[in-house]
């Protein structure tokens, strides 16, 4: 099936982090940093904006079939504002599960590439239309212009279930982030094409 893919505008922010925060409701990494339905509505929008966020002034947020399914990329050169994103969670963190928030923080960023490169900072479908290839149109959109700058793309996969999608687009498993209880993440790369 063809769907309906577009760069999202920057007047439409709300719009992709309402698809996200609808599409990461159930997931474990974020739920374990924000585990009540008011922390995580609380936190998890200010969260999405300071991850990807940064990506819609460059043009690299998507939206699929009138907001069913979004995504945030940032291009080469363009990164998560990390402040933001402490102080979107900072407040719904005991002094035990900051602790392993540091540890994540710290592993994260010994797989995250230090070339140029784009960052899949999420891709979510809302819950009531997943399943239907919505994630693939909005990873095929995303990639396309990583292939035209010709560099590698990298992800955090937040559940096994997706690795084989990422891996359908090329993306390889090249390690996994679990201190303490922190449910798995996968930091998956994309070598360069073009």
């Amino acid at each position: 099936m063809t769907y309906e893919v577009r760069v999202a505008e920057v007047s439409e922010t709300d719009t992709v982090i309402n698809t996200l925060t609808l599409a990461f409701a159930t997931d474990p990494p974020v739920r374990w940093l924000l585990p009540t339905p008011d922390a995580f509505l609380a936190g998890f929008p200010g969260f999405a904006r300071a991850m990807g966020g940064p990506g819609m002034a460059e043009g690299c947020g998507y939206l699929a079939e009138g907001g069913a399914a979004a995504a945030l990329w940032l291009p080469p050169g363009v990164s998560s504002d990390s402040e933001a994103m402490a102080a979107a969670i900072g407040p719904h963190l005991t002094e035990a599960t900051g602790a392993v928030v540091g540890e994540v923080s710290a592993a994260m960023s010994g797989y995250h590439p230090h070339e140029p490169h784009w960052y899949l900072a999420f891709v979510g479908v809302d819950p009531v239309r997943q399943g239907l290839g919505l994630g693939s149109a909005l990873l095929k959109a995303g990639l396309k212009r990583c292939d035209e700058d010709g560099v590698i793309a990298y992800l955090e996969s937040s559940s096994p279930r997706n690795i084989p999608l990422y891996e359908r687009f090329g993306f390889e498993v090249i390690g996994v982030v679990q201190p303490g209880d922190f449910p798995p993440v996968y930091p998956m790369l994309r070598a360069a094409r073009g």
